[in-house]
């Protein structure tokens, strides 16, 4: 789920615990058991942290206080390793597999997921979690990579300019063609943004992969503003954020809204900013965790794959990358209750129809709206 969310977000990377001080001097008279027939007794055995590197999209970030808790459970040392966004990530992994620099892989969106499994840089595993998650998540039936979280790609749009300019609110992509919103529109480039890619995704689920370049052509014809990523959008162009620019819909998340009251620098009680839910709309983005395969710590990640999906890690989740939680059962911060929004009938398409043409299907968006 893959999907770049918010740069306030903090990640945190934690370093490997400090190894216990060796055993004081014995008393005068007795010899310290060096051989093989002289063991340690097993109270005074002492075990140093597995180290365990786990990679991740940018966008990762969890509470100091949950890696916490799960190294001292299981004498595991975690650390994190930025992979670039998940399209980024998959790659480098794939490139890497034979001297991988990871264990486990966080991350892997449902639009990049025929590309990882393809690659061959994961194990499969049937972690215990995976019975409490719904199988409406669970894409790859070899449970080679796992589902964790998800979140839906949408238009966010600024409720002040709407009223302000006595102007309706789009109700369907139909509508964003129309010359009453001309140049209101500003998207990520899919060859470059998870968000952009999801949006394309989203088009090409509605109107079809034969006609969906017959809709960008009028989107382009109608002043959508095309920027390489989500910050530049959200941050610089869209003018309910800081930047106050001049398009009052960006293509976002439908979990902004609840983070522009988090974040506000006052108290608010309705969000500034709403999303498009009409059917087919948004797109929904799945992430996945993975072992890499041929990890010489497989009972380490097995752990960690297990903590992933278990109570403790999912709901921490939402507030700190705004995701959702797939474990069922796992409580929702009240922020999210209150602001954040979920499309009933979010579009999806089949991981290996993306594969087969998510290359093809950019390069010739590219053509289309870009030359």
């Amino acid at each position: 789920m893959k999907r770049s969310i918010f740069t306030l977000m903090v990640m945190f990377v934690v370093v490997a615990a400090c190894i216990p001080a060796p055993a004081s001097t014995p008393p005068a008279g007795v010899t310290s058991p060096t051989q093989a027939d002289s063991p340690t007794p097993a109270a005074a055995v002492t075990t140093a942290p597995v180290d365990l590197y786990v990679m991740t999209h940018d966008s990762f970030a969890v509470s100091k206080e949950v890696i916490a808790t799960f190294q001292a459970e299981n004498n595991i040392s975690l650390h994190f390793v930025k992979g670039g966004d998940a399209g980024a990530m998959v790659n480098k992994a794939i490139l890497t597999k034979d001297a991988s620099q990871a264990d486990v892989i966080y991350g892997v969106d449902n639009t990049f997921l025929s590309r990882a499994l393809d690659g061959g840089i994961f194990e499969p595993y049937v972690s215990p979690g995976l019975k409490n998650i719904p199988d409406q998540y669970k894409l790859d039936a070899q449970n080679r990579a796992l589902p964790v979280d998800y979140g839906d790609v949408c238009i966010n749009y600024d409720k002040k300019y709407f009223a302000e300019h006595n102007l309706a609110v789009p109700q369907s992509f139909e509508d964003l063609v129309k010359p009453a919103y001309k140049g209101l529109l500003v998207v990520e480039n899919p060859a470059t943004s998870s968000p952009g890619l999801a949006f394309m995704m989203a088009t090409i689920a509605h109107f079809g992969p034969d006609q969906y370049l017959n809709y960008w052509k009028s989107l382009r014809d109608n002043g959508v503003e095309v920027v390489n990523g989500w910050e530049t959008a959200y941050y610089t162009n869209f003018s309910a954020s800081s930047g106050k620019g001049p398009q009052p819909m960006v293509v976002s998340y439908a979990s902004s809204p609840a983070a522009e009251v988090i974040y506000a620098t006052e108290k608010l009680t309705e969000s500034p900013t709403a999303s498009l839910l009409s059917a087919g709309m948004c797109f929904r983005q799945i992430e996945f965790i993975g072992i890499v395969k041929g990890t010489k710590n497989r009972a380490a990640a097995e752990k960690f794959v297990d903590f992933a999906l278990g109570k403790v890690f999912q709901e921490d989740m939402p507030l700190q990358m705004f995701v959702y939680p797939v474990l069922d059962g796992a409580g929702i911060p009240v922020e999210f209750s209150q602001f954040a929004q979920t499309p009933e009938q979010p579009a999806t398409l089949d991981p290996a129809e993306i594969g087969n043409n998510r290359d093809q299907w950019i390069t010739d968006w590219t053509k289309t709206v870009l030359q």
